[in-house]
């Protein structure tokens, strides 16, 4: 039914080992281990763009927070037009939800797929989507992109005493498999192996929960349904692989641990590279502003005001003054005469070179004191 994930994994799984076993021995445990590593390490390296996409768009969607709060608040009473509006938001910052759950939904089928592949190295069992063969039977079939030749070597491969096909409480007709590949082994053995590795997979949970949850802001951290996934995520998952990991198999539990190890490196580089951006343009931002401010010791808006007393002297110097203005007695001469009143020398006419100021009241020649001092004398 799912054969179109069981096959890229097992041929991803099957290069691997061709790599690792040309150098270490087909038959090693340490070279199929590397193998199911790399394997991993392989699919998350194709899902890189997605994750980076997924860091994006959690931390847009924490930026968008307090308008997302207000639409909720501004029609609490119409879930429609909510919608319709929270759509309308999304669609203008470019937010796309579906991001922000891509790469865990694409590694779910991943883990399904490598799960069943190596399960169905050893298929003995009796149990859901087991053959119940028998072990020769087992061993002369081959399981997807590995031939009968590579299932054998599967089985006789051991880490530490421990076949990586078997767990903790794998029954004893799945045991007696290895027979014939390197003996029974033990559940000590196993357990021995299996039980570091889930230590490791659960501490190595909790600290990349504990790294997601520390890049969240404030107001993502108060919110409810925030508070309760990061506890989820810091408690119960790393609790649910010390819970299952006596179920899962061996090589489940390396690809659990390369798994972590993965994410907690790919984080600090992805986490760095968007701060280094971020403050990138923070200073770009400066910059612009500082280049848009005025220079010191200028003072803001002094141009429009040069330019308007410019503009009013401009004015006042078309328009003539009354005492410029020729009076009947005083015809205006064409080519600019001269008349003196008092001492006081004032040009006049349209050639004039320079306007002598009007005088004031209080300084005008008094010409009624003038006649009276001619009259005494006479």
């Amino acid at each position: 039914m799912l054969d179109f994930i069981y096959y890229p994994v097992s041929w991803i799984l099957w290069v691997w080992h061709k790599v690792f076993g040309a150098v270490l021995g087909p038959d090693n445990g340490v070279a199929w281990a590397l193998s199911v590593v790399f394997l991993v390490f392989t699919l998350r390296a194709v899902l890189y763009k997605p994750f980076v996409k997924q860091v994006r768009t959690t931390r847009q969607m924490q930026e968008l927070q307090p308008q997302i709060k207000a639409l909720q608040k501004k029609y609490s009473g119409d879930r429609q037009r909510q919608a319709q509006e929270m759509q309308k938001l999304q669609k203008e910052h470019g937010f796309n939800p579906l991001m922000g759950c891509l790469p865990v939904l694409a590694q779910a089928p991943v883990f399904i797929g490598l799960f069943h592949v190596l399960r169905s190295f050893n298929r003995t069992g009796t149990g859901f989507g087991q053959l119940g063969l028998t072990p020769e039977e087992n061993a002369s079939i081959g399981n997807y992109a590995f031939s009968p030749d590579d299932v054998q070597s599967f089985l006789s491969a051991r880490l530490f005493g421990a076949p990586i096909s078997a767990a903790i409480t794998s029954p004893q007709s799945v045991l007696e498999a290895f027979a014939p590949f390197g003996g029974v082994p033990s559940a000590i053995n196993i357990a021995a192996v299996a039980i570091p590795l889930m230590l490791v997979a659960s501490v190595a949970t909790h600290f990349n929960s504990r790294a997601s949850v520390a890049r969240q802001s404030p107001e993502a951290a108060a919110n409810p349904q925030s508070a309760i996934m990061n506890k989820l995520a810091l408690y119960v998952f790393p609790l649910g692989v010390l819970v299952g990991g006596p179920f899962l198999m061996i090589a489940i539990l390396i690809y659990w641990v390369s798994n972590n190890i993965w994410t907690y490196a790919q984080q600090h580089i992805v986490f760095r590279r968007i701060d280094k951006e971020e403050e990138e343009k923070k200073a770009a931002a400066i910059e612009r502003r500082a280049a848009n401010a005025p220079k010191p010791g200028a003072k803001p808006g002094t141009k429009k005001k040069k330019s308007a007393a410019t503009s009013t002297a401009a004015d006042d110097a078309d328009v003539p003054d009354e005492a410029e203005t020729p009076s009947a007695e005083e015809p205006e001469s064409k080519t600019g005469t001269e008349s003196t009143s008092g001492g006081a020398t004032k040009a006049t006419g349209r050639g004039a070179a320079q306007k002598s100021p009007k005088p004031k009241p209080q300084n005008r020649p008094n010409t009624n004191r003038g006649k009276s001092q001619k009259r005494k004398r006479r």
